[in-house]
């Protein structure tokens, strides 16, 4: 049996729970309409299913940040750390229809 795709997949993706980093090359994955948020390793930091999941532009910051709450917790994503060719602002427009079209709470 063939493994589904995931339907949003971003890396180097600096994670931080206010007020501190927890890693400045993770992961986002959104498969089977579960979030996952991972270390560079591939550790699970969190997960929860998207219906759950909050997610909008973070106030008074560029167009490659977002604002996300999983299982209670405040994230910062900021999107195409490693990558200086990435459209970051696509990328974060992409989360966010995923998270939405997965049926998460989109601000």
């Amino acid at each position: 049996m063939a493994m589904a795709e995931p339907e949003f997949r971003a890396t180097g993706v600096r994670i931080e729970r206010w007020p501190r980093s927890l890693t400045k090359a993770g992961q986002v994955l959104i498969k089977d309409g579960r979030l996952q948020l991972l270390t560079s390793y591939g550790r699970v930091i969190d997960s929860a299913p998207v219906r759950a999941v909050r997610a909008g532009k973070a106030w008074f910051s560029d167009e490659s940040s977002t604002a996300l709450t999983v299982n209670g917790k405040r994230y910062r994503l900021t999107m195409g750390q490693r990558d200086e060719q990435a459209d970051v602002g696509k990328l974060t427009g992409r989360f966010l229809k995923a998270v939405r079209r997965a049926g998460g709470a989109g601000d």
